[in-house]
């Protein structure tokens, strides 16, 4: 099966709205993470039918849950969950971030290449970044535990926004760590299923909230 017919029906099983036009666009948004990939070592994900699963409908799954009109990606790496969500949503203002300067390259051509004029890369640590407004959505993907992704961008989230955190299975340890760390607690998590993927996918819903002297 192609990857374009991976996708395909990856995207009819999770019932999303994505047009053709955007499909094509996320696929070569793939193709050219596998070129670099063969240089740069952007992922461990070597196999192009596994790209389509593990990368682009493992990001997609969230769309239905980014309700914003500014949000951060920490830890982009590639420009995961960031890039995929940006080209679905033209409508969405999306930064990207990452410490490695081979992924923030990348991500830079990707967004030159594919025309993805909502997309910004920034280019460095996420605590010592300083933009020029806050975020209603930080997502993370396969960034850091709970209590270290919350720590690092306290100072970016918007007061009315949330902290969204992509995980594989249930992070009960990380979550009870979190509450007696910083006092911050989810509000749901949301078990997401990727078309094609045999694993445990979760989604936690961290909203705003000051937190506690427990981390000073």
């Amino acid at each position: 099966m192609s990857q374009q017919a991976i996708l395909q029906q990856g995207i009819a099983a999770a019932a999303l709205p994505i047009s053709g036009q955007v499909q094509q666009k996320l696929l070569g948004y793939l193709a050219l993470m596998q070129k670099w990939n063969k240089v740069h070592n952007l992922t461990a994900v070597r196999d192009a039918d596994e790209m389509v699963t593990l990368h682009l409908l493992d990001s997609l799954v969230v769309l239905p849950h980014i309700d914003a009109k500014h949000l951060l990606d920490v830890g982009s790496g590639a420009g995961l969950p960031g890039i995929p969500l940006a080209i679905c949503l033209p409508d969405l203002q999306v930064a990207v971030i990452d410490s490695n300067s081979k992924k923030v390259s990348f991500m830079r051509q990707a967004k030159a290449e594919l025309g993805i004029t909502n997309l910004e890369v920034l280019d460095g640590r996420v605590e010592e970044i300083a933009p020029a407004r806050r975020f209603e959505i930080i997502i993370s993907r396969a960034f850091s535990d709970l209590s270290l992704f919350i720590s690092l961008t306290h100072h970016l989230l918007d007061a009315q926004g949330k902290w969204l955190a992509m995980k594989g299975v249930y992070p009960e340890v990380e979550l009870t760590y979190l509450l007696k760390k910083t006092g911050v607690t989810a509000s749901k998590v949301e078990v997401l299923n990727v078309p094609g993927l045999d694993a445990q996918r979760h989604l936690v819903f961290l909203p705003y909230q000051p937190v506690s002297n427990q981390t000073k």
